[in-house]
Protein backbone atom coordinates (compact mmCIF):
# COMPACT_ATOMS: atom_id res chain seq x y z
CA UNK A 1 0.00 0.00 0.00
CA UNK A 2 1.46 3.34 -1.08
CA UNK A 3 0.50 6.40 0.97
CA UNK A 4 0.04 9.64 -1.00
CA UNK A 5 -0.19 13.15 0.43
CA UNK A 6 -1.13 16.33 -1.47
CA UNK A 7 -0.34 19.99 -0.83
CA UNK A 8 -1.86 22.84 -2.85
CA UNK A 9 -2.92 26.32 -1.80
CA UNK A 10 -6.08 26.07 -3.93
CA UNK A 11 -8.67 23.96 -2.10
CA UNK A 12 -10.65 23.29 -5.29
CA UNK A 13 -7.53 21.91 -6.99
CA UNK A 14 -6.73 19.92 -3.85
CA UNK A 15 -10.14 18.23 -3.94
CA UNK A 16 -9.96 17.66 -7.71
CA UNK A 17 -6.53 16.04 -7.45
CA UNK A 18 -7.74 13.76 -4.69
CA UNK A 19 -10.72 12.58 -6.77
CA UNK A 20 -8.59 12.05 -9.87
CA UNK A 21 -6.03 10.02 -7.93
CA UNK A 22 -8.68 7.88 -6.24
CA UNK A 23 -10.22 7.16 -9.64
CA UNK A 24 -6.82 6.18 -11.06
CA UNK A 25 -6.14 3.88 -8.09
CA UNK A 26 -9.52 2.18 -8.49
CA UNK A 27 -9.42 1.92 -12.29
CA UNK A 28 -5.95 0.32 -12.34
CA UNK A 29 -6.33 -1.84 -9.20
CA UNK A 30 -3.52 0.00 -7.45
CA UNK A 31 -2.95 -0.49 -3.74
CA UNK A 32 -2.70 3.19 -2.81
CA UNK A 33 -4.59 5.79 -0.82
CA UNK A 34 -4.68 9.50 -0.11
CA UNK A 35 -3.39 9.51 3.44
CA UNK A 36 -3.42 13.28 3.97
CA UNK A 37 -4.01 16.56 2.15
CA UNK A 38 -3.55 20.18 3.19
CA UNK A 39 -3.06 23.70 1.89
CA UNK A 40 -0.63 24.43 4.74
CA UNK A 41 3.06 23.39 4.37
CA UNK A 42 3.63 23.15 8.12
CA UNK A 43 0.84 20.57 8.44
CA UNK A 44 2.45 18.57 5.64
CA UNK A 45 5.78 18.65 7.48
CA UNK A 46 4.16 17.55 10.74
CA UNK A 47 2.39 14.66 9.02
CA UNK A 48 5.48 13.39 7.21
CA UNK A 49 7.48 13.59 10.46
CA UNK A 50 5.16 11.14 12.22
CA UNK A 51 3.62 8.95 9.51
CA UNK A 52 4.67 6.60 6.72
CA UNK A 53 4.49 8.47 3.42
CA UNK A 54 5.55 7.19 0.00
CA UNK A 55 4.46 9.85 -2.51
CA UNK A 56 4.16 13.63 -2.05
CA UNK A 57 2.40 15.86 -4.58
CA UNK A 58 3.32 19.53 -4.15
CA UNK A 59 2.28 22.77 -5.78
CA UNK A 60 5.47 24.76 -6.43
CA UNK A 61 3.92 28.21 -6.13
CA UNK A 62 2.39 27.99 -2.65
CA UNK A 63 1.00 31.39 -1.68
CA UNK A 64 2.36 31.34 1.86
CA UNK A 65 5.60 31.70 3.80
CA UNK A 66 7.47 29.06 1.74
CA UNK A 67 7.49 27.73 -1.79
CA UNK A 68 6.94 24.14 -2.79
CA UNK A 69 10.67 23.87 -3.55
CA UNK A 70 11.54 25.04 -0.02
CA UNK A 71 8.99 22.64 1.45
CA UNK A 72 10.43 19.79 -0.62
CA UNK A 73 13.93 20.57 0.67
CA UNK A 74 12.69 20.30 4.25
CA UNK A 75 10.81 17.09 3.47
CA UNK A 76 13.98 15.58 1.98
CA UNK A 77 15.69 16.09 5.37
CA UNK A 78 12.97 13.96 6.96
CA UNK A 79 12.90 11.25 4.30
CA UNK A 80 15.22 11.22 1.29
CA UNK A 81 13.40 8.33 -0.40
CA UNK A 82 9.88 9.72 -0.81
CA UNK A 83 8.67 10.23 -4.35
CA UNK A 84 7.95 13.92 -5.04
CA UNK A 85 5.70 15.06 -7.88
CA UNK A 86 5.43 18.80 -8.47
CA UNK A 87 2.44 20.61 -9.94
CA UNK A 88 2.44 24.22 -11.10
CA UNK A 89 1.12 26.62 -13.68
CA UNK A 90 4.48 28.41 -13.80
CA UNK A 91 6.69 26.67 -16.35
CA UNK A 92 9.74 28.71 -15.35
CA UNK A 93 9.92 26.72 -12.09
CA UNK A 94 10.25 23.37 -13.86
CA UNK A 95 14.06 23.20 -13.76
CA UNK A 96 14.21 24.18 -10.08
CA UNK A 97 11.95 21.24 -9.24
CA UNK A 98 14.59 18.70 -10.19
CA UNK A 99 17.05 19.99 -7.60
CA UNK A 100 15.15 18.10 -4.90
CA UNK A 101 15.11 14.69 -6.59
CA UNK A 102 11.77 15.07 -8.33
CA UNK A 103 10.04 12.09 -9.91
CA UNK A 104 7.89 14.16 -12.24
CA UNK A 105 6.59 17.63 -12.98
CA UNK A 106 2.94 18.16 -13.97
CA UNK A 107 1.95 21.46 -15.58
CA UNK A 108 -1.42 22.91 -14.59
CA UNK A 109 -4.17 22.44 -15.46
CA UNK A 110 -3.41 18.78 -14.83
CA UNK A 111 -5.05 16.41 -17.29
CA UNK A 112 -6.35 13.04 -16.15
CA UNK A 113 -4.36 11.15 -18.80
CA UNK A 114 -1.10 12.89 -17.91
CA UNK A 115 -1.62 12.20 -14.21
CA UNK A 116 -2.50 8.56 -14.84
CA UNK A 117 0.62 8.06 -16.97
CA UNK A 118 2.77 9.45 -14.16
CA UNK A 119 1.15 7.28 -11.48
CA UNK A 120 1.51 4.08 -13.52
CA UNK A 121 5.13 4.91 -14.26
CA UNK A 122 5.71 5.57 -10.56
CA UNK A 123 4.36 2.12 -9.66
CA UNK A 124 6.69 0.55 -12.22
CA UNK A 125 9.59 2.47 -10.66
CA UNK A 126 8.63 1.42 -7.14
CA UNK A 127 8.91 -2.25 -8.04
CA UNK A 128 12.54 -1.78 -9.12
CA UNK A 129 13.55 0.80 -6.52
CA UNK A 130 16.27 0.33 -3.84
CA UNK A 131 13.52 0.46 -1.24
CA UNK A 132 12.17 -2.99 -1.89
CA UNK A 133 8.53 -3.72 -2.46
CA UNK A 134 7.01 -7.12 -3.07
CA UNK A 135 4.40 -7.43 -5.81
CA UNK A 136 2.09 -10.15 -4.52
CA UNK A 137 -0.46 -10.43 -7.34
CA UNK A 138 -1.39 -9.25 -10.83
CA UNK A 139 -3.34 -6.30 -9.45
CA UNK A 140 -0.23 -4.26 -8.63
CA UNK A 141 -0.56 -4.89 -4.91
CA UNK A 142 2.81 -3.70 -3.56
CA UNK A 143 3.92 -4.32 0.00
CA UNK A 144 6.96 -2.74 1.62
CA UNK A 145 8.99 -5.86 2.42
CA UNK A 146 10.23 -4.35 5.71
CA UNK A 147 6.65 -4.11 7.04
CA UNK A 148 5.70 -7.76 6.47
CA UNK A 149 6.00 -9.78 9.70
CA UNK A 150 5.33 -13.19 8.24
CA UNK A 151 3.81 -15.00 5.29
CA UNK A 152 1.35 -17.78 6.08
CA UNK A 153 0.25 -20.59 3.81
CA UNK A 154 -3.51 -21.02 4.12
CA UNK A 155 -4.74 -23.79 1.81
CA UNK A 156 -4.40 -22.39 -1.75
CA UNK A 157 -3.63 -18.88 -0.53
CA UNK A 158 -0.67 -17.01 0.91
CA UNK A 159 -1.46 -14.46 3.60
CA UNK A 160 1.02 -11.57 3.97
CA UNK A 161 0.66 -10.31 7.54
CA UNK A 162 1.58 -6.75 8.49
CA UNK A 163 0.92 -4.83 11.70
CA UNK A 164 -1.98 -3.02 10.03
CA UNK A 165 -3.74 -5.68 7.98
CA UNK A 166 -3.47 -8.94 6.06
CA UNK A 167 -3.13 -9.26 2.28
CA UNK A 168 -3.87 -12.57 0.58
CA UNK A 169 -3.31 -13.99 -2.86
CA UNK A 170 -3.69 -17.35 -4.55
CA UNK A 171 -0.12 -18.60 -4.76
CA UNK A 172 2.46 -20.89 -3.14
CA UNK A 173 5.69 -20.63 -1.15
CA UNK A 174 7.59 -22.07 -4.13
CA UNK A 175 6.71 -19.05 -6.29
CA UNK A 176 7.76 -16.51 -3.68
CA UNK A 177 10.64 -17.96 -1.68
CA UNK A 178 13.34 -17.31 -4.28
CA UNK A 179 12.16 -13.69 -4.68
CA UNK A 180 12.34 -12.88 -0.97
CA UNK A 181 15.36 -11.20 0.68
CA UNK A 182 17.64 -13.14 3.04
CA UNK A 183 15.89 -11.84 6.16
CA UNK A 184 12.84 -13.96 5.27
CA UNK A 185 13.32 -17.43 6.75
CA UNK A 186 11.12 -20.53 6.69
CA UNK A 187 10.24 -21.27 10.30
CA UNK A 188 7.36 -23.72 9.86
CA UNK A 189 5.75 -25.68 7.05
CA UNK A 190 3.09 -22.97 6.96
CA UNK A 191 5.12 -19.85 7.86
CA UNK A 192 7.96 -17.70 6.55
CA UNK A 193 9.11 -15.09 9.09
CA UNK A 194 10.78 -11.72 8.59
CA UNK A 195 13.57 -11.98 11.15
CA UNK A 196 13.96 -8.18 11.24
CA UNK A 197 10.48 -7.99 12.79
CA UNK A 198 11.12 -10.59 15.51
CA UNK A 199 11.11 -9.41 19.13
CA UNK A 200 11.44 -12.73 20.97
CA UNK A 201 11.48 -16.50 20.52
CA UNK A 202 10.31 -19.27 22.84
CA UNK A 203 12.09 -22.38 21.50
CA UNK A 204 10.35 -24.73 23.97
CA UNK A 205 6.81 -23.72 23.07
CA UNK A 206 7.86 -23.08 19.47
CA UNK A 207 6.56 -19.51 19.26
CA UNK A 208 7.88 -16.38 17.57
CA UNK A 209 6.74 -13.03 18.96
CA UNK A 210 6.97 -10.04 16.65
CA UNK A 211 7.58 -6.41 17.60
CA UNK A 212 3.91 -5.50 17.68
CA UNK A 213 2.94 -8.57 19.75
CA UNK A 214 1.71 -10.86 16.96
CA UNK A 215 2.93 -14.46 16.99
CA UNK A 216 3.52 -17.40 14.67
CA UNK A 217 4.68 -20.97 15.13
CA UNK A 218 8.10 -22.61 14.80
CA UNK A 219 8.17 -26.12 13.33
CA UNK A 220 10.67 -28.63 14.78
CA UNK A 221 12.04 -29.31 11.30
CA UNK A 222 12.91 -25.60 10.82
CA UNK A 223 14.01 -24.57 14.32
CA UNK A 224 17.71 -25.35 13.94
CA UNK A 225 18.11 -23.38 10.71
CA UNK A 226 16.06 -20.47 12.05
CA UNK A 227 18.23 -20.17 15.18
CA UNK A 228 21.41 -20.40 13.11
CA UNK A 229 20.24 -17.56 10.84
CA UNK A 230 19.23 -15.44 13.84
CA UNK A 231 22.57 -15.98 15.56
CA UNK A 232 24.51 -15.21 12.40
CA UNK A 233 22.59 -11.96 12.05
CA UNK A 234 23.15 -10.99 15.67
CA UNK A 235 19.50 -11.18 16.67
CA UNK A 236 19.60 -13.66 19.54
CA UNK A 237 23.20 -14.36 20.53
Amino acid sequence: MLNFIICDDNLNILDRLEKMLENIFSKNNLEARIAFKSDEPDKILDYVSTNKVDVIMLDINLKCNKSGIELASELRKINKDNYIIFTTGHLEYAMLAYKVKTFDYLPKPISYDRLEETILRLFDDVIGSPKKYIKIDNKNTLLDESEIEYIKRDSMKLVFHTANRDYDTYSSFNKFQDKLPENYVRCHKSYIANINQIKDIEPVSGTITFKNGDTCAIGPKYKSNLMEVLNNNGNFK
